[in-house]
């Protein structure tokens, strides 16, 4: 039995990297949105700090996979799968959740994470490795001064990455408050206190230095009615927590009733499995951290102008929860329960292929074009009128993975520029492979 779920891992293991290759390969601008530009500009002007609107924590990884040859873009998608493997390697060596991992790894939407120019990927094997602190900490393999230093340690380096770890930050101490009674109760209060002192400092020494109106700028309330975000909540998690499908269509349609549906009915799952089974105290951490960080995203959306909540604003979160869930059916189901993640990779592979554009194609004639302007070297404008003009920005997504030193303009004069790009100039040299269910 040992043997054949070993090579169950193994083959899934390798067939989820090669799903996450796919996932950015087989897409017309392999898997960046306008933040990844962010990103990746910021990593290639290195050391000098770009913007404050992201912590360095991603930037700086993708810029220490440049130095093995690699440009900010490949780098950013040799990050995704390196953090994919630490996962399995961290969990296998430390026999922690180590099929649970497998599993949730291999799932599409883990998948897509790990295929995206995006911070989430690097997040995940921290939230792995915080996950472990706290485990052994109320396991009592891990007391007193020592448990403080890791687990402060590990919250510092998840809010180095994304400033919604403040939400894990906040959840640390919310279970110690919780568990008031357990001895590793102050652990977790002191811990969760150093991390929202490293967050006031953070603030102090590098945000207001670098840009001191950021917060006034960013905070504003009432962004959005209740009746939207609420909606969107549900249906951010009906994707999030469905295993096959966590893309709904946003023109609506009887196809979302299905994707929808399948969702919600893991989640009643999900809620009947941990009722019916006990939680240990390491599960309720699990489960106190997720519904914690998730419910903050909901309630930061009414002060701070994110994206809907979708599987990649709370993917970070999930994995708590979803760690619980295939411990269940793994009790329940042995090796079928790795079923669930074949199943979900199939799908993933039916919509990348019906989804598909060519990358690669694209990659060649935006290269092409920018040596033939001899605009592959340096420093680059694309004018966009606002924003929300998101067919015309993936243009200059595009042309990001080839020259990351780009950066937005929304001033008509600057397309007087040689250097100053702009859709219809870039179209009307070179065509582009589109995919049409964007």
């Amino acid at each position: 039995m040992k043997l054949k779920e070993r090579n169950i891992q193994i083959a899934m293991v390798i067939v989820t990297v090669m799903m996450t290759i796919l996932r950015f390969m087989l897409n017309e601008k392999g898997r960046i949105n306008p933040d990844s530009i962010r990103f990746m500009r910021f990593a290639h002007v290195l050391p000098t700090i770009d913007n404050t609107t992201t912590p360095m924590g991603y930037p700086v990884g993708i810029r220490l996979f440049t130095f093995l040859g690699f440009d900010e873009f490949w780098g950013s998608k040799a990050l995704g799968i390196a953090a994919y493997l630490f996962i399995v390697y961290f969990c296998w060596k430390k026999d922690f959740y180590k099929r649970e991992a497998i599993a949730v790894g291999g799932l599409f939407s883990f998948v897509s994470l790990f295929a995206y120019t995006m911070s989430e990927a690097l997040i995940l094997p921290f939230v792995f490795l915080f996950l472990y602190t706290a485990s052994q900490i109320i396991t009592g393999k891990l007391e007193k001064g020592k448990a403080v230093f890791y687990l402060s340690l590990s919250l510092i380096a998840l809010y180095n990455i994304r400033y919604s770890a403040l939400f894990f930050i906040g959840g640390t101490g919310l279970y110690g408050l919780l568990f008031l009674r357990k001895k590793y109760s102050s652990v977790f209060i002191t811990s969760g206190i150093i991390g929202l002192l490293f967050v006031g400092a953070y603030k102090l020494l590098f945000i207001d230095y670098f840009n001191e109106n950021y917060v006034q700028q960013a905070l504003s309330v009432g962004i959005h009615p209740s009746s939207q975000l609420l909606t969107e909540l549900m249906q951010g998690l009906a994707t999030s927590l469905n295993p096959f499908i966590h893309i709904a269509d946003p023109r609506g349609g009887f196809v979302n009733y299905g994707i929808y549906g399948i969702g919600v009915l893991n989640i009643l799952l999900m809620i009947y499995l941990f009722v019916r089974n006990k939680l240990s105290e390491t599960e309720w951490f699990f489960t106190v951290i997720s519904i914690s960080g998730i419910l903050c995203s909901y309630f930061i959306q009414y002060f701070y102008s994110v994206n809907p909540i979708d599987y990649r604003i709370i993917g970070p979160f999930t994995i708590p929860v979803w760690l619980i869930y295939f411990n269940r059916l793994f009790r329940i189901f042995n090796l079928k329960t790795y079923a669930i993640t074949a199943l979900s990779l199939l799908s993933g592979l039916a919509f990348t292929w019906l989804s598909k554009g060519n990358y690669l194609e694209n990659r060649k004639a935006v290269s092409d074009f920018l040596k033939s302007e001899k605009l592959d070297k340096v420093p680059i404008q694309f004018y966009v009128l606002k924003e929300e003009s998101l067919e015309k920005i993936q243009v200059a997504e595009l042309l990001s993975t080839v020259n990351s030193d780009i950066t937005l303009t929304f001033k008509p004069e600057d397309t007087l520029r040689r250097t100053t790009l702009t859709r219809y100039k870039v179209l009307q040299k070179i065509k582009i492979d589109k995919n049409k269910y964007q």
